[in-house]
This record gives C-alpha cells, structure tokens and sequence, in this order.
C-alpha cells in the first residue's frame, strides 16, 4: 500500500508539473501594424518572433502592407475574434484604432501598443520611441548644422500620434531661432514615398530668399527619396536628416547624401513586446479596463521608453556592422 501510495503522489507530482508548463504554442500573440511591407516594420517582426521563438509560442504578424488605418482596424478585429493571448498594435490613427483597441480589451484580451500609441485608450502601456525628444534631437542637430538660421522642409505622416509628436519637439527645439519651417508636407504613408522624390525636386529649384536649406523626415521611407532627389539635383549644400536605420538610410549617410538620421529600436519594441504581454497573460490584472496610468500602485509603467540617438559619418561603421550581423 505504501509503495502504491508513493507511486500515486510521484504521478500526481508529474501531472502538476506538466499541467502547470508556463508556454505552448497554443499561447497565440498579434503584432498589428500599419506599413508592414517597410524594412521598419520587418524589423520589428523579426523582434516579435525572436521572442515567441523563445518562449516556444505561436507569433503573428498581421495588417496592410501599406498605410490603410481601416484596414489596419480590420486586422485587429479578426486578431480580437480569435481569441489570442495577447496583442501589440502600431496604432495609425488613433481616432479609428481606438474603439477597436477598448473592444479587445473589454473581450478580455490584453493590449499593449508600440512605435505609436493611443494614449486614451485601455491599452495597458506603452512601449517605444519617445517622440518628442526624438524630434528635439533632430531640431538640435539642425540648428547646429545650419547655424541657427535658415528654411527647412518636413516630411511626415500627418495625423499618426507618434509623427506628430515627433514634430511638436522639433517646433520646440527651433522655436526663438531664425529657423523656419517653410511647408510640412504628408507623404501620406506611400512605401514608396514617391510624393517626397517629386515635392523635393520642386523645391530644390528655389532660390534667394526661399531656398530651401534642409529637409527633415519624420517617416522611415521618405529620407532615401529625398536623398536621391537632391543627389539628382547636385544639391550638395542641402542638409537631409532622415529617421531610422534602414539599410538605404545608412548608406546614404556613408555616401555623403544624408547629415544624419534618428535611430529607433522597432526589434526591441516587437521583443521586449511580445514578453510583457507574455507576462500579462499568465498574471492578468483583476480589471483590464483599469486606468493604470493613474495608479499609484498599478503593476505596469505608463511608457517604456527603448530609447533613441543620432546616426551621422561618426558613428554610422557601427550601425552598419549591427545590420548586417542581423541578417
């Protein structure tokens, strides 16, 4: 009896052991983006999986190839109805994302977003750029280069939060100089980003008091477009600072074509991502809906901030060499 009775517990210690198995590939996590075929977004991926690879979970990657908020809410909504464990989400559009955010959250699956966020949602936090301060780097090295004076031309996505917070901190980093922004133009998320090539091709030609005397990106694919325009043009006295690190962007910066770019973190955004909903999912909080930034107590931060710093000729060698590591 007393043999039996120690091989029941032996079994019983197994069972427990294998029903209490933290990962399964039955645990399914979303990345939701807008923009899925930039080189950004394929990096932010490789993050993403990298992690579910780990964890030994089911990672996927979902929404349009190109800007399309709808459709991108789309993605989100057939995520949601397949109940995973959990989901990130680059919100293009706050406005038409948000709903859809609460939604997921009140069907009780965990939402944090990344790169963009929809601050007034019931997303648990935030992870990725801090937006402001990377436009106020931009708009340092700007009044550096230029001297405190001249005209500059912004190329953006009009309307995504974090492009808009990117170019409030580049206002207040310029403001009281004799810089000025002569036009802010919405590339209006081509991949391509053709409209930057043909808008930068037109002002190039200005002169005398309308010369245009640099051109900041705010969007990962507008940077190379305009370097190859004012390399048509033989503009060699524009500057061009672009934003993030795509393999284009950084030869032109070998090149001589681009001052500098803003470099972010999407593969630490898509890792560190996927593990802190990894976390949630198996310690959920009593009440998802929550206003977490407004507790003193609350288990989550309100931003994690994966950082940011400026590519010029200086450090760019290093930058290469971690790309090319990477593939």
């Amino acid at each position: 009896m007393k043999r039996n009775h120690a091989v029941a517990c032996i079994g019983l210690g197994l069972a427990f052991l294998c029903g209490c198995e933290r990962h399964s590939n039955k645990e399914t996590f979303y990345l939701v983006t807008a923009n899925a075929g930039l080189p950004y977004w394929q990096t932010a991926a490789a993050g993403f999986n990298h992690a579910a690879q780990q964890y030994k979970v089911t990672g996927k990657v979902v929404g349009p190839e190109g800007y399309d908020p709808q459709a991108e809410l789309a993605a989100l909504q057939q995520a949601v109805a397949s109940k995973p464990a959990g989901i990130l989400i680059s919100v293009a559009d706050a406005a038409v994302l948000l709903p859809g955010i609460n939604a997921a959250v009140q069907a009780g699956v965990p939402v944090i977003t990344i790169d963009s966020d929809a601050a007034n949602s019931h997303r648990l936090f935030f992870i990725g750029t801090n937006n402001d301060e990377a436009g106020g780097l931009a708009g340092r090295h700007v009044l550096e280069k230029l001297k405190g004076k001249g005209n500059v031309i912004v190329f953006t996505l009009t309307g995504q939060p974090n492009t808009e917070e990117r170019l409030k901190g580049f206002k207040d980093a310029i403001e009281g100089k004799q810089i000025s922004i002569a036009e802010v133009i919405d590339v209006k998320g081509d991949p391509r980003a053709a409209v930057a090539f043909d808008r930068a091709q037109v002002l190039l030609n200005q002169s005398g008091p309308k010369k245009i005397d640099a051109f900041v990106c705010f969007d990962s694919a507008s940077g190379k477009m305009v370097s190859d325009a004012i390399k048509r043009a033989n503009a060699t006295d524009r500057l061009l600072v672009a934003f993030d690190v795509n393999q284009d962007t950084l030869d032109g910066i070998k090149g001589g074509s681009i001052e500098a770019t803003i470099a972010q973190k999407p593969y630490t955004m898509g890792y560190f991502g996927l593990k802190s909903l990894d976390e949630v999912f198996h310690n959920p909080p009593q009440h998802a809906d929550k206003d977490f930034a407004a507790d003193s107590f609350s288990p989550y931060p309100v931003f994690v901030d994966t950082g940011t710093s400026l590519v010029d000729k200086n450090n760019v060698d290093f930058y290469l060499a971690s790309a090319t590591a990477q593939k």
